[in-house]
């Protein structure tokens, strides 16, 4: 992983640094100066005032102009004049580092009037701008990393980076989530996958490994039957974060891990395969959340499960129209192996049940492209057995911007699972794709709380916003770790 911004946080000073950042908001009579911008103007012998009027700048939240002077560069950024922390403050620093990058600036000095929670939300969201993924280029400019660092001044400076410690680590966390999602699958494939999560065990974490033998005796033959067609072997990893009561009941975060998913026999067309190396977006959102879960001293007691495929066409491979036993005893008539996903996780939760006794669990899987066709890449679909789970994980969504949107179930699209010779079939058929594959999931679920987050339109970016640059984006792990905080059984 590679963030490209270091952060400081010094004490207000009245005397400017240059190059500086500043800011302005928007007032009835127009722009208003901050008392850090109304001194660099000074400076500049009203240099930033005249700059603004002539570029008829608003000071819209997160709009910027650059001003290039005798004394130095100064950034002059709109700002709402009672910014709020959280999605607010994050967003105002990715535009800010966004701003430096574009004014072509290695450092620079912020000056902002603004609470502890404020400033450290700010800088958390610059933090996550700053990621860039360059493992593979050799040469040229793009082989580059190029280093930034940003001092903020501010009263509350000290206050502001001991809160932006665990903020720190909750990058940590959506850093190794995109790490994961963005690697090739020649590098990141199941047993490589297992090793890397073995080196979570420094953070604190409990890491065991589960390989083809060991699940082959829990009769895990759903998850196996996926990966049977790859020359690379399937593993699940299990990782236990003990931080609340020894008798605590934990919470249990499970994804779905297909390294690389070519559908098996039911092969999919050649157009944009490629993509399909982020089919474990649902597992990089439960190890960067367990990595930050880790790194936080979060509280509670939290098992993260992954199950890691590939999902491969060869003399092996499940066929359509096998029938598969699972874990829990139920048979699966397979009737497409591109909806393998479903094979992976129902194995999962049954082995989570059985050994942790979760007092809730949620799933994550980049399950269905019909998802996409639903909610776009605005929502994650959320499916549910349970409301007060339901609104916890949509209230922790809205918090950290990771959204989610409740979608039905019930029997009659669970009757579309029948099959004349298994317990079911793995797919409904054409329609209701994303609802008909949470009502094969909950068949697997015993009398726990649980929920489904269907992300296959949320793990990729295609371009980039404030905090998130285009690539993996590590949905999930903000969100994840928001609700493992404030969950309250």
């Amino acid at each position: 992983m590679t963030a490209t911004l270091s952060l400081s946080f010094q004490k207000a000073s009245s005397t400017i640094e240059y190059p500086c950042v500043v800011t302005a908001s928007s007032g009835e009579d127009g722009i208003i100066l901050s008392a850090a911008a109304q001194t660099a103007d000074a400076e500049g012998e009203g240099a930033l005032s005249r700059a603004a009027t002539e570029a008829e700048f608003k000071a819209k939240s997160g709009s910027s102009l650059v001003v290039r002077g005798a004394k130095g560069t100064v950034i002059l950024i709109g700002s709402d004049a009672d910014l709020d922390a959280g999605k607010d403050a994050e967003t105002l620093g990715g535009k800010i580092f966004s701003a430096m990058s574009g004014a072509g600036l290695s450092s620079a000095n912020l000056y902002l009037d603004a609470d502890e929670e404020v400033l450290a939300d700010l800088a958390h969201g610059a933090h996550l701008a700053s990621y860039v993924f360059k493992d593979y280029f050799t040469k040229g400019e793009q082989a580059k990393i190029k280093e930034k660092s940003l001092a903020i001044y501010a009263d509350a400076a000290s206050d502001a980076e001991k809160a932006y410690g665990a903020r720190a680590e909750l990058a940590e966390g959506v850093f190794l989530a995109r790490d994961l999602i963005t690697e090739p699958a020649n590098k990141l494939y199941p047993e490589s996958y297992a090793e890397r999560c073995e080196k979570l065990a420094e953070t604190g974490l409990k890491i065991t490994v589960l390989d083809e033998d060991a699940m082959r005796k829990e009769g895990m033959h759903l998850l196996l039957s996926v990966g049977q067609g790859s020359r690379r072997a399937s593993r699940m990893v299990v990782m236990e974060w003990q931080g609340g009561a020894k008798d605590e009941a934990p919470i249990a975060l499970i994804g779905k891990g297909v390294c690389f998913d070519t559908g098996g026999i039911s092969i999919k067309p050649a157009g944009g395969m490629e993509d399909m190396k982020w089919d474990m977006g649902g597992s990089a959102a439960v190890v960067g959340a367990m990595r930050a879960i880790a790194g936080r001293k979060t509280k509670r007691n939290v098992v993260g499960l992954v199950g890691l495929v590939e999902n491969m066409p060869d003399g092996e491979a499940t066929r359509p129209g096998d029938v598969v036993t699972s874990m829990s005893g139920q048979t699966v008539e397979i009737i497409n192996t591109d909806a393998e996903g479903r094979l992976v996780l129902a194995d999962v939760l049954t082995y989570a049940q059985t050994y942790y006794k979760p007092s809730k669990m949620i799933n994550l899987a980049t399950l269905t492209g019909a998802i996409l066709v639903s909610l776009g890449k605005e929502y994650a679909g959320l499916f549910s057995n349970n409301d007060d789970l339901s609104q916890a994980i949509m209230d922790a969504g809205a918090a950290t911007n990771e959204k989610s949107w409740r979608m039905p179930m019930g029997k009659a699209y669970d009757d579309m699972l029948k099959s004349h010779i298994a317990d079911m079939k793995n797919i409904g058929g054409r329609l209701a794709g994303s609802i008909t594959a949470a009502c094969f999931l909950e068949r697997f679920v015993d009398d726990v709380p649980w929920a489904h987050l269907d992300i296959a339109g949320m793990a990729w970016a295609d371009k980039s916003s404030p905090t998130v640059p285009k690539g993996g984006t590590g949905y999930g792990v903000k969100m994840l770790t928001k609700l493992v905080e404030t969950d309250r059984d």
